[in-house]
Protein backbone atom coordinates (compact mmCIF):
# COMPACT_ATOMS: atom_id res chain seq x y z
CA UNK A 1 0.00 0.00 0.00
CA UNK A 2 0.95 3.35 -0.66
CA UNK A 3 0.33 6.88 0.78
CA UNK A 4 -1.06 9.24 -1.55
CA UNK A 5 1.03 12.27 -2.56
CA UNK A 6 0.08 15.34 -3.41
CA UNK A 7 2.35 17.94 -5.23
CA UNK A 8 3.70 20.31 -2.48
CA UNK A 9 3.10 24.38 -2.96
CA UNK A 10 5.85 26.19 -4.07
CA UNK A 11 7.29 27.19 -0.84
CA UNK A 12 6.86 24.10 0.58
CA UNK A 13 8.82 22.75 -1.77
CA UNK A 14 11.75 25.81 -1.44
CA UNK A 15 11.84 24.07 2.66
CA UNK A 16 12.62 20.52 1.39
CA UNK A 17 15.98 22.53 -0.24
CA UNK A 18 16.65 24.16 3.36
CA UNK A 19 15.98 20.60 5.45
CA UNK A 20 18.75 19.29 3.36
CA UNK A 21 19.48 15.66 5.45
CA UNK A 22 15.59 15.76 6.13
CA UNK A 23 14.47 15.13 2.75
CA UNK A 24 13.68 11.54 0.91
CA UNK A 25 14.41 9.15 3.89
CA UNK A 26 14.75 9.58 7.72
CA UNK A 27 18.34 8.95 8.91
CA UNK A 28 16.60 7.84 12.39
CA UNK A 29 17.54 6.41 15.65
CA UNK A 30 14.69 3.55 16.22
CA UNK A 31 13.23 2.85 19.52
CA UNK A 32 14.58 0.21 21.82
CA UNK A 33 14.68 -2.07 18.65
CA UNK A 34 17.58 -0.22 17.30
CA UNK A 35 19.07 2.31 15.01
CA UNK A 36 17.51 2.27 11.10
CA UNK A 37 19.22 4.12 8.02
CA UNK A 38 16.50 4.87 5.41
CA UNK A 39 13.51 2.66 5.97
CA UNK A 40 11.20 3.02 3.49
CA UNK A 41 7.63 4.60 4.45
CA UNK A 42 5.45 2.41 6.29
CA UNK A 43 2.87 2.18 3.48
CA UNK A 44 5.45 2.29 1.01
CA UNK A 45 5.12 -0.50 -1.84
CA UNK A 46 8.41 -2.35 -2.63
CA UNK A 47 9.14 -3.35 -6.32
CA UNK A 48 8.64 -7.00 -7.41
CA UNK A 49 12.69 -7.45 -7.55
CA UNK A 50 12.94 -6.37 -3.98
CA UNK A 51 14.48 -8.51 -1.52
CA UNK A 52 11.28 -9.63 1.49
CA UNK A 53 12.26 -7.72 4.41
CA UNK A 54 13.85 -9.16 6.98
CA UNK A 55 10.58 -9.50 9.68
CA UNK A 56 13.21 -8.82 12.36
CA UNK A 57 14.32 -5.52 11.12
CA UNK A 58 13.10 -2.50 12.82
CA UNK A 59 11.89 0.08 11.54
CA UNK A 60 12.38 3.72 12.52
CA UNK A 61 9.19 4.43 14.79
CA UNK A 62 9.25 1.03 16.88
CA UNK A 63 7.89 -2.10 15.54
CA UNK A 64 9.45 -4.19 13.34
CA UNK A 65 9.09 -5.01 9.58
CA UNK A 66 7.50 -8.93 10.84
CA UNK A 67 5.02 -7.07 13.44
CA UNK A 68 4.11 -4.57 11.21
CA UNK A 69 3.20 -6.97 8.18
CA UNK A 70 1.29 -9.35 10.86
CA UNK A 71 -0.92 -6.09 11.83
CA UNK A 72 -1.89 -5.45 8.22
CA UNK A 73 -2.69 -9.44 7.56
CA UNK A 74 -4.64 -9.06 10.86
CA UNK A 75 -7.07 -6.07 9.89
CA UNK A 76 -7.27 -7.50 6.52
CA UNK A 77 -10.14 -9.69 7.87
CA UNK A 78 -12.19 -6.57 9.77
CA UNK A 79 -15.28 -5.18 8.19
CA UNK A 80 -15.70 -1.59 8.05
CA UNK A 81 -16.91 -0.83 11.75
CA UNK A 82 -13.84 -2.68 13.43
CA UNK A 83 -11.57 -0.64 10.84
CA UNK A 84 -13.27 2.30 11.94
CA UNK A 85 -13.25 2.09 15.47
CA UNK A 86 -8.85 0.70 15.72
CA UNK A 87 -8.54 4.38 14.33
CA UNK A 88 -10.32 6.36 16.96
CA UNK A 89 -9.55 7.11 20.76
CA UNK A 90 -12.66 8.13 22.39
CA UNK A 91 -14.08 10.12 24.59
CA UNK A 92 -16.36 9.64 27.37
CA UNK A 93 -17.64 11.46 30.15
CA UNK A 94 -18.12 10.69 33.83
CA UNK A 95 -15.30 7.84 35.79
CA UNK A 96 -17.55 4.58 35.49
CA UNK A 97 -15.26 1.64 34.25
CA UNK A 98 -18.01 0.06 33.32
CA UNK A 99 -19.35 2.78 30.88
CA UNK A 100 -15.57 3.35 29.57
CA UNK A 101 -15.46 -0.34 28.88
CA UNK A 102 -18.75 -0.79 27.07
CA UNK A 103 -17.94 2.23 24.73
CA UNK A 104 -15.14 0.68 23.63
CA UNK A 105 -16.33 -2.90 23.27
CA UNK A 106 -19.65 -1.85 20.96
CA UNK A 107 -17.35 0.69 18.86
CA UNK A 108 -13.70 -1.87 18.57
CA UNK A 109 -12.34 1.42 20.14
CA UNK A 110 -8.59 1.25 19.67
CA UNK A 111 -8.53 2.98 22.96
CA UNK A 112 -9.46 6.33 25.17
CA UNK A 113 -8.19 9.33 26.04
CA UNK A 114 -7.98 9.67 29.46
CA UNK A 115 -8.96 13.55 31.18
CA UNK A 116 -8.99 14.91 34.34
CA UNK A 117 -12.94 14.63 34.29
CA UNK A 118 -12.48 10.89 34.16
CA UNK A 119 -10.09 11.14 37.46
CA UNK A 120 -10.82 10.04 41.09
CA UNK A 121 -8.40 8.85 42.34
CA UNK A 122 -5.26 6.33 41.70
CA UNK A 123 -7.28 2.79 42.16
CA UNK A 124 -10.21 4.24 40.20
CA UNK A 125 -7.88 5.41 37.10
CA UNK A 126 -6.39 1.74 37.54
CA UNK A 127 -9.80 0.00 37.23
CA UNK A 128 -10.77 2.26 34.81
CA UNK A 129 -7.96 1.22 32.46
CA UNK A 130 -8.17 -2.14 33.68
CA UNK A 131 -11.64 -2.23 32.23
CA UNK A 132 -11.02 -1.10 28.87
CA UNK A 133 -7.89 -3.55 28.41
CA UNK A 134 -10.05 -6.22 28.91
CA UNK A 135 -13.14 -4.49 26.65
CA UNK A 136 -10.40 -5.18 23.51
CA UNK A 137 -9.60 -8.53 24.96
CA UNK A 138 -13.10 -9.68 24.26
CA UNK A 139 -13.15 -7.85 21.45
CA UNK A 140 -10.97 -10.18 20.09
CA UNK A 141 -7.88 -7.98 19.51
CA UNK A 142 -4.94 -8.97 20.81
CA UNK A 143 -3.14 -6.08 21.06
CA UNK A 144 -3.42 -3.70 24.13
CA UNK A 145 -5.53 -0.67 24.29
CA UNK A 146 -4.46 2.75 23.09
CA UNK A 147 -4.96 4.32 27.16
CA UNK A 148 -3.80 8.19 26.72
CA UNK A 149 -3.45 10.80 29.21
CA UNK A 150 -2.33 14.33 28.25
CA UNK A 151 0.57 14.40 31.17
CA UNK A 152 2.98 17.06 29.54
CA UNK A 153 3.72 18.56 33.26
CA UNK A 154 3.45 22.06 34.61
CA UNK A 155 -0.16 23.36 33.80
CA UNK A 156 -1.63 20.08 31.26
CA UNK A 157 -1.15 17.36 33.95
CA UNK A 158 -4.90 15.68 34.06
CA UNK A 159 -3.19 13.21 36.86
CA UNK A 160 -2.67 15.90 39.22
CA UNK A 161 -2.43 14.60 43.09
CA UNK A 162 -2.36 10.84 41.40
CA UNK A 163 0.93 10.60 39.53
CA UNK A 164 4.25 12.80 40.38
CA UNK A 165 3.68 16.36 39.54
CA UNK A 166 6.61 17.52 37.19
CA UNK A 167 7.43 21.00 36.85
CA UNK A 168 6.53 22.66 33.15
CA UNK A 169 8.41 21.43 29.90
CA UNK A 170 9.90 24.51 29.79
CA UNK A 171 12.43 23.32 32.38
CA UNK A 172 13.72 20.77 29.53
CA UNK A 173 14.67 23.57 27.62
CA UNK A 174 17.12 25.00 30.51
CA UNK A 175 17.83 21.95 31.44
CA UNK A 176 19.33 20.97 28.34
CA UNK A 177 21.48 24.01 27.84
CA UNK A 178 23.47 23.27 30.69
CA UNK A 179 25.00 20.15 27.91
CA UNK A 180 24.86 16.37 28.61
CA UNK A 181 24.10 15.98 32.74
CA UNK A 182 20.87 18.62 31.84
CA UNK A 183 19.95 16.58 28.82
CA UNK A 184 20.14 13.21 30.25
CA UNK A 185 17.96 14.82 33.69
CA UNK A 186 14.97 15.29 30.45
CA UNK A 187 15.29 12.06 29.32
CA UNK A 188 15.16 10.29 33.30
CA UNK A 189 12.26 12.88 33.81
CA UNK A 190 10.63 11.24 30.47
CA UNK A 191 11.64 7.48 31.44
CA UNK A 192 10.11 8.16 34.98
CA UNK A 193 7.33 9.71 33.51
CA UNK A 194 6.45 6.67 30.97
CA UNK A 195 7.03 4.04 33.98
CA UNK A 196 4.81 5.69 36.63
CA UNK A 197 1.98 6.04 33.69
CA UNK A 198 2.31 2.37 32.81
CA UNK A 199 1.89 1.55 36.30
CA UNK A 200 -1.13 3.08 36.51
CA UNK A 201 -2.39 1.38 33.12
CA UNK A 202 -1.08 3.36 30.92
CA UNK A 203 0.24 2.95 27.19
CA UNK A 204 -0.27 6.24 25.49
CA UNK A 205 1.22 9.60 26.72
CA UNK A 206 0.27 12.72 24.49
CA UNK A 207 4.08 14.33 25.07
CA UNK A 208 5.92 16.08 24.62
CA UNK A 209 5.18 19.24 23.23
CA UNK A 210 7.84 20.52 20.25
CA UNK A 211 6.47 23.69 19.58
CA UNK A 212 9.08 26.40 19.86
CA UNK A 213 7.21 29.29 21.47
CA UNK A 214 7.38 33.14 20.67
CA UNK A 215 6.95 34.33 24.49
CA UNK A 216 4.25 36.69 25.59
CA UNK A 217 2.18 36.56 22.81
CA UNK A 218 1.84 32.81 22.54
CA UNK A 219 -1.91 32.02 24.33
CA UNK A 220 -1.99 28.25 23.74
CA UNK A 221 1.83 27.01 24.46
CA UNK A 222 3.72 28.99 26.93
CA UNK A 223 5.72 27.20 29.42
CA UNK A 224 4.19 24.05 27.64
CA UNK A 225 6.99 24.56 24.90
CA UNK A 226 10.70 23.57 25.93
CA UNK A 227 12.06 26.98 24.46
CA UNK A 228 12.32 29.41 22.28
CA UNK A 229 15.48 28.89 21.23
CA UNK A 230 14.67 26.22 18.48
CA UNK A 231 18.02 24.10 18.58
CA UNK A 232 17.39 24.10 22.61
CA UNK A 233 13.73 22.83 21.77
CA UNK A 234 15.20 20.29 19.62
CA UNK A 235 17.36 19.03 22.40
CA UNK A 236 14.75 18.51 24.71
CA UNK A 237 12.40 16.53 22.94
CA UNK A 238 15.00 14.70 21.31
CA UNK A 239 16.09 13.60 25.00
CA UNK A 240 12.17 13.10 26.18
CA UNK A 241 11.57 11.03 23.05
CA UNK A 242 14.40 8.71 24.35
CA UNK A 243 12.93 8.46 28.08
CA UNK A 244 10.05 7.86 26.86
CA UNK A 245 10.97 4.90 24.05
CA UNK A 246 12.99 3.43 27.19
CA UNK A 247 9.81 3.28 29.26
CA UNK A 248 7.78 1.64 26.80
CA UNK A 249 5.10 4.12 26.57
CA UNK A 250 4.10 5.13 23.05
CA UNK A 251 5.11 9.65 23.30
CA UNK A 252 2.96 11.47 20.78
CA UNK A 253 5.23 14.43 19.70
CA UNK A 254 2.96 17.82 19.51
CA UNK A 255 1.50 19.82 17.17
CA UNK A 256 3.51 19.66 14.06
CA UNK A 257 4.45 21.49 12.23
CA UNK A 258 4.64 23.82 15.44
CA UNK A 259 1.74 25.75 17.60
CA UNK A 260 4.13 28.34 19.33
CA UNK A 261 3.95 31.01 17.20
CA UNK A 262 0.54 31.94 16.40
CA UNK A 263 -1.59 34.19 18.23
CA UNK A 264 -4.55 32.73 18.46
CA UNK A 265 -6.22 29.28 20.38
CA UNK A 266 -7.03 26.24 17.87
CA UNK A 267 -9.58 25.12 20.67
CA UNK A 268 -11.54 28.40 19.61
CA UNK A 269 -10.85 29.28 16.20
CA UNK A 270 -8.22 28.26 13.18
CA UNK A 271 -4.84 29.94 14.02
CA UNK A 272 -2.79 31.28 10.90
CA UNK A 273 0.66 29.83 11.01
CA UNK A 274 2.04 32.85 8.70
CA UNK A 275 5.49 31.83 8.55
CA UNK A 276 7.56 31.38 4.93
CA UNK A 277 8.99 27.85 4.26
CA UNK A 278 12.63 29.10 4.69
CA UNK A 279 11.07 30.20 8.24
CA UNK A 280 9.14 27.06 8.72
CA UNK A 281 12.77 25.20 8.86
CA UNK A 282 14.43 27.58 10.33
CA UNK A 283 12.66 27.33 13.70
CA UNK A 284 9.64 25.20 14.11
CA UNK A 285 10.23 21.89 12.14
CA UNK A 286 13.99 21.34 13.97
CA UNK A 287 12.20 19.68 17.45
CA UNK A 288 10.17 17.99 14.65
CA UNK A 289 13.29 16.47 13.07
CA UNK A 290 14.71 15.69 16.55
CA UNK A 291 11.91 14.04 17.40
CA UNK A 292 12.20 11.96 14.11
CA UNK A 293 15.39 11.07 14.68
CA UNK A 294 15.13 10.12 18.16
CA UNK A 295 12.61 6.91 16.85
CA UNK A 296 9.42 9.37 17.94
CA UNK A 297 6.23 6.21 17.62
CA UNK A 298 3.94 9.03 17.42
CA UNK A 299 3.36 12.59 16.40
CA UNK A 300 0.45 14.88 16.50
CA UNK A 301 -0.73 17.03 13.91
CA UNK A 302 -2.29 20.61 14.99
CA UNK A 303 -5.34 22.74 13.56
CA UNK A 304 -3.66 25.59 12.23
CA UNK A 305 -3.30 27.15 8.88
CA UNK A 306 -0.46 26.98 7.91
CA UNK A 307 0.15 29.22 4.76
CA UNK A 308 3.38 28.02 3.32
CA UNK A 309 2.22 24.61 1.92
CA UNK A 310 -1.93 24.73 2.08
CA UNK A 311 -3.58 28.01 2.98
CA UNK A 312 -6.86 28.05 4.41
CA UNK A 313 -7.08 24.24 5.68
CA UNK A 314 -6.48 23.28 8.87
CA UNK A 315 -3.21 21.08 8.95
CA UNK A 316 -4.91 18.05 10.58
CA UNK A 317 -6.80 17.97 7.51
CA UNK A 318 -5.02 18.58 5.05
CA UNK A 319 -2.85 15.60 2.74
CA UNK A 320 -0.16 18.77 1.90
CA UNK A 321 0.98 18.86 5.38
CA UNK A 322 0.83 15.10 6.08
CA UNK A 323 3.12 14.35 2.68
CA UNK A 324 5.01 17.40 3.75
CA UNK A 325 5.49 15.55 7.69
CA UNK A 326 6.66 11.96 5.68
CA UNK A 327 7.95 12.56 2.72
CA UNK A 328 10.21 15.87 3.68
CA UNK A 329 10.65 15.62 7.58
CA UNK A 330 11.13 11.70 6.72
CA UNK A 331 8.40 10.71 9.54
CA UNK A 332 7.45 7.30 9.20
CA UNK A 333 5.21 6.29 12.54
CA UNK A 334 1.54 6.99 13.59
CA UNK A 335 -0.21 10.36 12.79
CA UNK A 336 -3.06 11.49 15.25
CA UNK A 337 -4.87 14.79 14.89
CA UNK A 338 -5.63 17.10 17.54
CA UNK A 339 -9.02 16.60 19.35
CA UNK A 340 -11.25 16.27 16.62
CA UNK A 341 -13.41 18.46 19.68
CA UNK A 342 -11.15 21.68 19.15
CA UNK A 343 -13.00 24.88 17.71
CA UNK A 344 -10.65 25.31 14.40
CA UNK A 345 -12.10 22.23 12.98
CA UNK A 346 -15.78 21.39 14.71
CA UNK A 347 -17.60 23.48 12.30
CA UNK A 348 -16.04 21.92 9.26
CA UNK A 349 -18.27 18.46 7.30
CA UNK A 350 -17.07 14.90 8.44
CA UNK A 351 -13.63 16.18 9.22
CA UNK A 352 -12.90 12.72 10.78
CA UNK A 353 -13.23 11.51 6.91
CA UNK A 354 -11.51 14.27 5.86
CA UNK A 355 -8.55 13.75 8.06
CA UNK A 356 -8.26 9.68 7.87
CA UNK A 357 -8.07 10.41 3.97
CA UNK A 358 -5.76 13.03 4.22
CA UNK A 359 -3.53 10.74 5.83
CA UNK A 360 -3.87 10.73 9.48
CA UNK A 361 -4.00 7.48 11.15
CA UNK A 362 -5.81 8.31 14.59
CA UNK A 363 -8.83 10.44 15.24
CA UNK A 364 -8.56 11.71 18.54
CA UNK A 365 -11.12 12.90 21.17
CA UNK A 366 -14.52 13.47 18.64
CA UNK A 367 -17.30 15.24 20.09
CA UNK A 368 -19.47 12.93 20.18
CA UNK A 369 -17.47 9.33 19.82
CA UNK A 370 -20.32 7.30 18.73
CA UNK A 371 -21.65 9.42 16.09
CA UNK A 372 -18.23 9.69 14.42
CA UNK A 373 -17.85 6.10 14.68
CA UNK A 374 -21.30 5.88 12.49
CA UNK A 375 -19.79 8.50 10.25
CA UNK A 376 -16.57 6.34 9.18
CA UNK A 377 -18.21 2.82 9.03
CA UNK A 378 -20.38 4.49 6.57
CA UNK A 379 -17.63 6.50 4.53
CA UNK A 380 -15.59 3.10 4.46
CA UNK A 381 -18.64 0.91 3.43
CA UNK A 382 -19.11 3.44 0.50
CA UNK A 383 -15.96 3.98 -0.42
CA UNK A 384 -15.51 7.52 0.03
CA UNK A 385 -12.34 6.11 2.18
CA UNK A 386 -11.39 3.72 0.51
CA UNK A 387 -10.28 0.28 2.43
CA UNK A 388 -6.85 0.40 1.45
CA UNK A 389 -6.58 3.54 3.63
CA UNK A 390 -8.65 2.42 6.60
CA UNK A 391 -6.61 -0.92 6.43
CA UNK A 392 -3.01 1.09 6.21
CA UNK A 393 -4.37 3.52 9.17
CA UNK A 394 -5.68 0.61 11.30
CA UNK A 395 -2.39 -1.61 10.60
CA UNK A 396 0.18 1.23 11.67
CA UNK A 397 -1.73 1.74 15.37
CA UNK A 398 -1.96 -2.56 15.65
CA UNK A 399 1.80 -2.48 14.68
CA UNK A 400 2.95 0.31 17.51
CA UNK A 401 0.66 -1.57 20.03
CA UNK A 402 2.40 -4.44 19.54
CA UNK A 403 5.55 -2.68 19.92
CA UNK A 404 4.68 -1.62 23.09
CA UNK A 405 3.45 -4.35 24.83
CA UNK A 406 6.86 -5.76 23.79
CA UNK A 407 8.68 -2.93 25.05
CA UNK A 408 6.63 -2.95 27.93
CA UNK A 409 7.13 -6.56 28.77
CA UNK A 410 10.87 -6.23 28.56
CA UNK A 411 11.10 -3.67 30.59
CA UNK A 412 9.26 -4.15 33.85
CA UNK A 413 7.83 -1.26 36.35
CA UNK A 414 9.74 -1.08 39.31
CA UNK A 415 8.22 -1.13 42.61
CA UNK A 416 9.74 2.21 43.34
CA UNK A 417 8.17 4.04 40.42
CA UNK A 418 6.46 6.84 42.14
CA UNK A 419 9.80 7.07 44.77
CA UNK A 420 11.72 7.67 40.88
CA UNK A 421 9.67 9.86 39.08
CA UNK A 422 9.64 12.14 42.49
CA UNK A 423 13.13 12.29 42.75
CA UNK A 424 13.34 13.27 38.49
CA UNK A 425 10.73 16.01 39.04
CA UNK A 426 13.12 18.00 42.06
CA UNK A 427 16.17 16.95 39.42
CA UNK A 428 14.65 19.12 36.63
CA UNK A 429 12.58 21.56 38.67
CA UNK A 430 15.79 22.59 40.43
CA UNK A 431 17.40 23.53 36.31
CA UNK A 432 15.52 25.94 35.63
Amino acid sequence: MRRRTTALPALAVTAVLALGACSGSSTSAGGPGGTTTGQPSAGASTSASAPAADPAAPTGWGPTEGELAEARELVAGWDAAQLAGQVIVGRFQGADPAEAAALVRDLHLSGLCVTAGNVVDADQVRALNAAVSEAVAADGREVPALLGVDQEGGSVSHLRGIATEFPSFAHAGAAVAQGREGRDIVRRAAETTGLELRDLGFTWVFAPVADVTVGAADPTIGTRSPSTDPELAAAAVRAAVEGYNAAGVVSTTKHFPGHGSVTADSHESLPVLGRTAEELAATDLLPFEAAVEAGAPAMMIGHLDVEAIDPGVPSSLSAPVYDFLRDDVGFEGVTITDSLGMGAVMGREKPAVTALNAGADLLLMPPDTRHTHAVVTAAIESGEVTRERAEEAAAMVVALQTWQQRVADEVPVPPDADELAGEASRELDATY
